[in-house]
């Protein structure tokens, strides 16, 4: 198949979430019958509920100021599925993404046949095995590994890294991972290994209790980001610059906005310094890091900000940012949301904030309804649009000292990426 069947048929798999099949007997089979690139490689496994993707970014960039060729595989993708397998900081080609998937389904489809496995890869399990085979074939330094979902029974959990890091824990895929903050992180601490070191980003008491026991239980080294103080802390509506404590002080210029992704860029120097980079390079990575669609300031005056808080403790990190640098001017919220997400607790956190909500939905099938939300929702500026391009429409003439956000699911503010900043993808191999 060429990329666009190739992708055609990921997306047949149907939704990755929803149809996620939690367990490692399919993707071990697959794997084994590759040959087992995955074995190959050197990899950092990061697990954790938010700051995963921003905090593998940093990583990884910091593996390159090293002089270091890198793989990173990350979800879900802003624009295209290329962007999840990623080598020296640049998406896979259409042809390379192609060639791997059809690699990976020739197998799915040989061990279908022999009934040595029962149904087809997942979406997320088949391009977790084109990313392993893409890094073997470049033969990367060092791989970056996003868990999917969980992290016990994910598809990227057949890996035995070199070092595992959890960023911090909240509620999300209850469904999957269970109701509580203790089920959740026990799920996150399933990619914990025997004689693989570990980093802990801050994380909530009962949360911290649950990742302490199950390390102790192995008995593996820990590095602890509450043990490293932050200080003399520079936030500014662009990134922050703060001083890292430690047995090697960092000076640290993050350039992701948001005060979270100063403890998700601390938590990437100590990963890194547990890899043994150098802090000139780590400082220099972590500076040069992008994260597209988190923060992203897109136009000016008015200014015109995106952000994927997709769930309710990415909502409040957005609420904090809002409130240290916005609550003195007037805020435009342009809203949408898929139906799995907890939408009435997400709004209640950020419609607040703005003078004005307008709530549309994202092009996927799983978007909520936008009217579904009057019900559960009181604003006094309340409007609905069916489509983002509506919603832009509905403040086109929202004054230059005004600010809007576009928020909720990632699947919107890609769109708002392609409308607003055509042709900024990253440039493929």
């Amino acid at each position: 198949m060429n990329y666009p069947d190739s992708v055609h048929f990921l997306y047949a798999l149907g939704n990755e979430i929803k149809t996620a099949k939690l367990g490692l007997e399919r993707i071990r089979a697959v794997l084994d019958a590759l040959g087992n690139p995955q074995d190959t490689l050197k990899i950092v496994h990061v697990a954790g509920t938010n700051g995963k993707g921003s905090t593998c970014a940093m990583i990884e960039s910091g593996f390159r100021a090293a002089g270091l060729r890198t793989g990173l595989y990350t979800s879900p993708h802003l624009a295209e599925p290329t962007e999840r397998i990623r080598i020296a900081g640049r998406p896979a080609s259409a042809e390379r993404f192609a060639a791997a998937f059809n690699r990976v389904h020739a197998v799915v489809e040989q061990l279908l046949a022999r009934e040595a496995i029962d149904l087809h890869t997942t979406y997320f399990e088949t391009v977790t095995a084109m990313a392993f085979l893409i890094f073997a074939e470049e033969g990367v330094d060092r791989v970056v590994l996003e868990v999917g979902l969980g992290g016990r029974l994910d598809a990227t959990n057949v890996v035995r890294p070199s070092l595992a890091v959890i960023t911090p824990i909240d509620f999300d895929h209850e469904s999957f991972l269970g109701r509580g903050i203790e089920s959740i992180a026990a799920e996150k601490a399933g990619i914990l290994k025997p004689g693989v070191p570990a980093v802990f980003a801050r994380q909530r008491p009962e949360a911290a209790r649950v990742l302490d026991r199950r390390a102790a239980e192995l008995d593996i080294p820990v590095t602890r980001a509450a043990s490293a103080s932050i200080q003399e802390l520079s936030l500014d509506a662009r990134g922050s610059r703060f001083e890292l404590s430690g047995a090697t002080p960092l000076s640290i210029r993050c350039p992701l906005a948001g005060e979270h992704q100063a403890d998700n860029a601390a938590t990437a120097a100590l990963a890194l310094l547990a890899c043994g980079v150098d802090h000139r390079e780590i400082e220099a990575g972590i500076a040069a890091a992008l994260w597209p669609g988190r923060l992203e300031h897109v136009r000016e005056h008015p200014a015109m900000i995106l952000d994927g808080a997709h769930n309710p403790a990415a909502a409040r990190a957005l609420a904090a940012y809002i409130t240290r640098f916005y609550s003195t001017v007037r805020l435009h919220l342009i809203f949408g949301i898929m139906r799995d997400k907890a939408a009435a607790e997400i709004a209640a956190i950020l419609f607040p904030l703005a003078w004005q909500v307008i709530v549309t939905a994202p092009r996927q099938s799983r978007a909520l309804a936008p009217e579904s939300l009057r019900a559960v929702v009181d604003h006094p500026n309340l409007q609905f649009a069916p489509t983002l391009e509506a919603a832009l429409r509905l403040i086109e003439d929202a004054p230059p000292d005004d600010v809007i956000f576009i928020t909720g699911s990632l699947f919107l503010v890609a769109e708002a990426r392609e409308l607003l900043l055509p042709g900024t993808a990253f440039p493929p191999l």
